[in-house]
């Protein structure tokens, strides 16, 4: 029994090492050069669907409308480029993975360091006012005439009585 629990275990370990790849064997192009250019274009397409994956990794039905397309746009004739470009016009820059650097997406590349410059700015002044709190804090308040007074005759009272409590 430990036996064969054992060759499962390394079965299924040596099956999770291979990358998961969602194009079909029947999307696959006889010719090795146009199918390299293909999974190179598939891999920076993000599937509408998912949104996280490329439509090289996604299953989704749309991201296998959308490998085939690419496919057939390449088997016609289209550069690339023009493959990238149909796509874009088809489905808008949001279809990129990488979106370009345009009007459009100034919000989309400025917001990541725009947060991190407003999350340092609202640390500093948060760690600077601790400090000066704690400034203020490390003075302590002067005692007043009556104050002072109790503590000398709690402290006469501790010494007549020989230091005891």
């Amino acid at each position: 029994m430990r036996r064969l629990a054992a060759i499962l275990l390394a079965g299924a370990l040596a099956l999770s090492t291979q990358v998961a790849r969602a194009v079909q064997p029947d999307e696959i192009l006889p010719d090795p050069a146009l199918e390299a250019r293909a999974r190179e274009i598939s891999r920076d397409l993000r599937c509408l669907v998912c949104q996280n994956q490329s439509i090289d990794d996604s299953n989704a039905d749309l991201a296998r409308d959308m490998r085939i397309l690419v496919r057939e746009r390449l088997v016609a004739g289209d550069s690339d480029r023009q493959v990238r470009d149909f796509l874009v016009a088809r489905y808008g820059d949001f279809v990129l993975l990488t979106p370009p650097i345009n009007p459009g997406t100034y919000a989309l590349w400025a917001t990541p360091p725009l947060t991190l410059i407003i999350g340092a700015g609202i640390l500093l002044f948060w760690f600077r006012g601790r400090r000066r709190t704690s400034d203020a804090g490390s003075q302590p308040a002067a005692l007043s005439a009556q104050d002072e007074a109790r503590i000398r005759a709690l402290l006469a009272q501790d010494k007549d009585e020989g230091g005891r409590s």
